[in-house]
């Protein structure tokens, strides 16, 4: 049966609020785009090296419809979901997420080293930097000593290579200037409050945070841009592919190139996703 939920006393912002209700099917942006099951699969395979082999307590914080918890639960992880949308709670408890609540990453609800795992796939592109502090601090205080914390962030420079690669960079070039110099643009008309970094930024907010063995992987690495090109220009056009991109799967092309690159920490950089990791001690 399909629970309605109230629209959330939490402080969230009206436009992100609105987008996710709205515009955009996260649970779909992950499943049913190339670009979006490449985020997924890697993001499955990065985390899951970090996760206890026998099952462990998870916080999903910023977990949305729950595409990251469905996997989480099936692999034996007990997981608690914590989202601002009611949309997103709604899907996830309606998908069979057991613990998924409203709430706000800067201020959980949990105790104090509850959890050997602390997932955040969307707090960090979403907070401006007050708020990162906050979540990475209330992060850091529910997990165990020991436990990682693992987060989603948006490469400063994936804007200009997306605009490239979309052959958009003249309409763009004020949005793609702004946010390479300030790592955020007030006119960015394709994902509201959308804040950007750079591996090294990501590094030193985990570092600040007081997490050790802090590392920075790119999520959809190098290949990752193949995706972009497939979705923006055949599969969103409904454009049949050519025989060069049937050849070889693309999502499969982007997967080994996205390995490759992670024993080569110069290609964090080429990523439009980063993946950061940091242990509390």
């Amino acid at each position: 049966m399909t629970t309605t939920l109230e629209r959330p006393t939490i402080d969230v912002d009206p436009d992100v609020l609105a987008f996710y209700t709205d515009r955009c099917d996260e649970g779909a942006r992950l499943t049913s785009t190339i670009r979006g099951r490449l985020e997924a699969m890697r993001l499955r395979e990065l985390l899951m090296a970090h996760l206890p082999a026998n099952g462990g307590r998870v916080a999903d914080v910023g977990g949305g419809p729950g595409v990251h918890a469905t996997w989480l639960q099936a692999e034996g992880h007990s997981v608690d979901l914590l989202d601002p949308i009611p949309r997103h709670i709604n899907t996830a408890r309606n998908t069979g997420i057991r613990s998924a609540v409203l709430g706000d990453a800067r201020s959980l609800p949990w105790a104090d080293a509850t959890y050997d795992a602390v997932l955040l796939a969307g707090p960090v592109y979403h907070l401006p930097p007050a708020g990162r502090v906050l979540a990475l601090r209330e992060a850091a205080r529910v997990v165990r000593p020991g436990g990682v914390i693992a987060a989603v962030a948006v490469n400063r420079y994936a804007n200009l290579m997306g605009a490239a690669v979309a052959n958009q960079l003249d309409e763009r070039r004020e949005i793609v200037n702004a946010i390479l110099t300030n790592g955020y643009s007030a006119n960015n008309d394709r994902v509201p409050h959308m804040y950007y970094h750079s591996p090294d930024e990501l590094a030193a907010e985990f570092t600040d945070a007081g997490l050790s063995r802090v590392e920075v992987k790119g999520l959809t690495g190098p290949g990752g841009w193949l995706t972009v090109a497939v979705d923006r220009h055949f599969l969103e056009t409904g454009t049949p592919l050519p025989s060069t991109l049937t050849r070889h799967d693309p999502l499969q092309t982007a997967l080994t190139a996205a390995r490759h690159a992670d024993a080569y920490p110069d290609l964090t950089a080429s990523s439009a996703q980063l993946m950061a990791f940091g242990y509390r001690d």
